[in-house]
């Protein structure tokens, strides 16, 4: 990172915003598959109570394409830095909403109904992070430099797993079952408010990016985003999108169903699955680092195809591996998981926003992004379920592998963008 002090707040502005973002997102997943079955669905058997816990996972993804357009909207007509804070505020209030939420013993069935609302909103505000994150690294990078710049925010979800987990993991150790039950679990929610107070302080502090201040100058803002994305770049937006559905499954896969797997069926104490899953994240934020360099070095495509050709096979090899029930096993299955996710994960930062004209990338990149998200991580935990309930583990290993057949095929029908310019066109009103 360079030392220059606009380019040192650009990192950490990108940075900071995803994973206080992404630390309020996987709290929910954390949640839902440690307590968040039986707090909100008591009523049901325990399976169809995990089940109904995770489609309440789910609704966010619904809402996370609503918000790249909302969001996408705003960040193309009034700009990125005044977007990304009001996508922090959306997520970061429903997150302590979920906190103080009571549970099913307090307010009956509305409790569950609450729940789901208050998760819809945190999809609609995480629907407008990403995006603009990526675009303050990008818009901000000098050539050959925009998949290393665009690290910053693709870390964020390395490190907000980390601090969602490591919080988990912390509170399992000092508080019994019966109190980690009964209020312990709401403490990271909660926490959530002081992130945000933090991640608001350097994001009033960031300056517009170049290339939409000349868009502005120019008076080219586009009017109406969403009919310009779907006018001029439909096969991009869908291809797009396609790239990084296997990302989710893999993530939410892993993070997710294996977690509720490994403690509900095998029986592992839920700080030691925890622990290795902590431990796990840094194989992803590793393999994010090494994949957006690589992506300068190499392009965009050669890496993001051998990254699915990787977590196909990674998909078929980890569910023997954690079906050996050892924590050795347990724990090299969640790293492989999450290496092949970060290896894919890292260049879309960059590719993403370079697929798309300046005047509506805000809205397209989110809105690819967030429409792989739906394809892929909205129904993740739910189908793994559902798979290894009915034909088993090995299901599950396959279904992953054909979500890198998708993700590979879109990524072959896409072009190579590392030369690309990111600056405004001169055929921009053409």
């Amino acid at each position: 990172m360079t030392s220059t002090p606009g380019i040192g707040r650009i990192a950490v502005g990108s940075f900071i915003g995803t994973a206080i973002e992404f630390y309020d997102f996987y709290i929910y997943g954390t949640a839902t598959a440690l307590v968040l079955n039986s707090t909100f669905f008591p009523t049901l058997a325990p399976v169809n109570a995990t089940l109904a816990a995770f489609a309440t996972f789910a609704v966010a993804f619904i809402g996370r394409p609503l918000g790249s357009l909302l969001f996408g909207h705003f960040g193309d007509r009034v700009g990125r830095k005044a977007t990304l804070v009001a996508s922090l505020l959306t997520m970061g209030l429903s997150t302590v909403a979920i906190g103080l939420l009571p549970g099913y013993a307090t307010l009956g069935v509305a409790a569950p109904v609450l729940l789901v609302l208050l998760r819809f909103l945190q999809g609609i505000g995480l629907g407008g992070e990403w995006g603009g994150a990526a675009l303050l690294a990008v818009e901000n990078a000098p050539a050959g430099k925009r998949s290393w710049y665009a690290t910053f925010p693709q870390l964020g979800p390395s490190i907000g797993f980390f601090a969602a987990n490591g919080l988990f993991l912390g509170l399992s150790a000092l508080l019994s079952d019966d109190a980690f039950h009964a209020w312990g679990w709401r403490i990271p929610f909660l926490a959530s408010a002081v992130l945000v107070a933090v991640g608001l302080v350097v994001r009033l502090r960031l300056a517009e990016t170049p290339v939409f201040a000349e868009v502005v100058r120019r008076r080219e803002q586009s009017r109406m985003p969403l009919v310009d994305m779907l006018r001029k770049a439909p096969a991009r937006l869908l291809l797009g999108g396609g790239t990084i559905i296997t990302c989710y499954v893999i993530f939410y896969v892993t993070t997710t169903f294996c977690l509720s797997y490994v403690t509900t069926t095998l029986k592992m104490p839920r700080s030691e699955a925890l622990g290795l899953l902590i431990a796990a994240i840094w194989a992803m934020a590793l393999t994010t680092v090494l994949s957006c360099l690589a992506g300068d070095r190499f392009g965009r495509k050669p890496v993001l195809i051998t990254g699915c050709v990787a977590t196909g096979v990674i998909g078929l090899v980890m569910f023997p591996l954690l079906g050996a029930g050892t924590a050795l096993s347990v724990g090299i299955a969640f790293a492989l998981g999450l290496a092949v996710m970060g290896w894919v994960y890292g260049p879309l930062g960059a590719f993403l926003p370079e697929l798309f004209d300046a005047r509506y990338r805000y809205s397209a990149s989110s809105f690819a992004y967030n429409l792989g998200g739906v394809l892929g991580g909205a129904l993740a935990p739910t189908i793994a379920a559902a798979l290894a309930a009915g034909s088993g583990t090995t299901a599950v290993g396959w279904y992953v592998a054909g979500s890198a057949v998708v993700s590979l095929l879109c990524v072959l029908g896409l072009p190579e963008t590392r030369h690309v310019s990111t600056e405004l066109p001169a055929r921009v009103g053409a």
